[in-house]
């Protein structure tokens, strides 16, 4: 049996969508038999804590702190630490955003715990837990069991679907704040820079439309017109960014973000296999390249092989009138 713990990500007084992935695998977790709770701390938490309290948790637990509005992991992992020693979780779920991949592996040193990062599946296998992680830019995945007492994961969003509500509502208890250790002294937060977007973002969205280099200096024009028509996130390929058609931001790969929308255009991308890691999770892959043999037609579930140029202005026209 395990005692889980998922630890939520709160952004501008809200828990992140991506949480919802972490409470998915603490559900596949549990299925051997235990219960798992949700951890919402940050600025803001205590508002925060409802839209986490109806999905089937034994309870929430906020830390509500305004010294955590910033998202510094030096002052977030003894919190974090103290709540895991204090309910005596012997697992720690986290997705593996920016902030899990900062803050997960401060928190297993500080617990003495194993970490396994960017799970992609997990199951019970003689009363233990075995982990599948993904290697060699997803081309093959590995399983590994951690030894430790304590465990801590990072789960990928693109594996784990997120969790929908199962209904009820969990109890809500407040934990305090365990102030910052010496770590954190040496840090010195300075500033947040975003790039400013109304397009979902790219964890999030249900739609992207990304480019690849051959796009050139018509990256935006060809594929904004298109993405505002779906409501889609844009994203790009490493050489449109590296070219300066696109932002760095908005990279997609091994290197970049890793998303698994309901639909992903890959408009005018070959499909190196760096790419290919961080997309072909999708649920509908669309691609459009005048390369027949372009890589990217093994994993797209629809290809055309034309021009792009032709093809992305045809399909909006086409969009605008129905």
């Amino acid at each position: 049996m395990s005692n889980v713990l998922v630890i939520a990500e709160v952004a501008g007084g809200k828990v992140r969508k991506s949480t919802f992935s972490a409470v998915a695998a603490a559900r596949e977790i549990v299925k051997g038999g235990g219960s798992f709770a949700i951890l919402v701390a940050g600025a803001g938490a205590q508002g925060a804590s409802a839209e986490v309290t109806g999905y089937g948790a034994s309870k929430v637990i906020v830390v509500d702190e305004a010294r955590l509005a910033n998202q510094v992991c030096e002052l977030f992992a003894p919190t974090l630490a103290a709540v895991a020693k204090a309910g005596s979780f012997d697992v720690l779920v986290v997705t593996a955003s920016s902030f899990g991949k900062d803050v997960a592996p401060r928190v297993a040193a500080k617990l003495g715990a194993g970490y396994a990062s960017d799970i992609s599946g997990v199951r019970t296998d003689g009363g233990k837990l075995v982990f599948r992680r993904p290697m060699f830019a997803g081309n093959a995945y590995g399983l590994c069991e951690v030894t430790t007492a304590v465990k801590v994961v990072s789960v990928r969003q693109s594996e784990f679907a997120a969790a929908e509500p199962s209904g009820g509502a969990s109890p809500v208890e407040t934990a305090a704040f365990a102030g910052p250790d010496a770590a954190a002294a040496r840090v010195e937060f300075l500033g947040l820079e975003t790039g400013k977007s109304e397009r979902p973002d790219l964890g999030e969205a249900g739609v992207i439309v990304a480019g690849g280099r051959a796009l050139k200096e018509k990256f935006a024009q060809v594929l904004d017109p298109l993405a505002n028509l779906l409501g889609a996130a844009v994203g790009a390929s490493r050489a449109a960014c590296d070219a300066g058609y696109a932002a760095p931001e908005l990279q997609i790969g091994q290197t970049g973000r890793i998303v698994a929308p309901k639909l992903y255009f890959a408009i005018g991308i070959s499909g190196a296999i760096q790419h290919l890691a961080g997309m072909k999770g999708s649920k509908t892959i669309v691609a459009v390249n005048k390369d027949a043999e372009a890589p990217i037609f093994q994993v797209a579930d629809y290809g055309l092989v034309a021009d792009l140029f032709t093809v992305v202005p045809e399909l909006v026209t086409e969009l605008q009138k129905g």
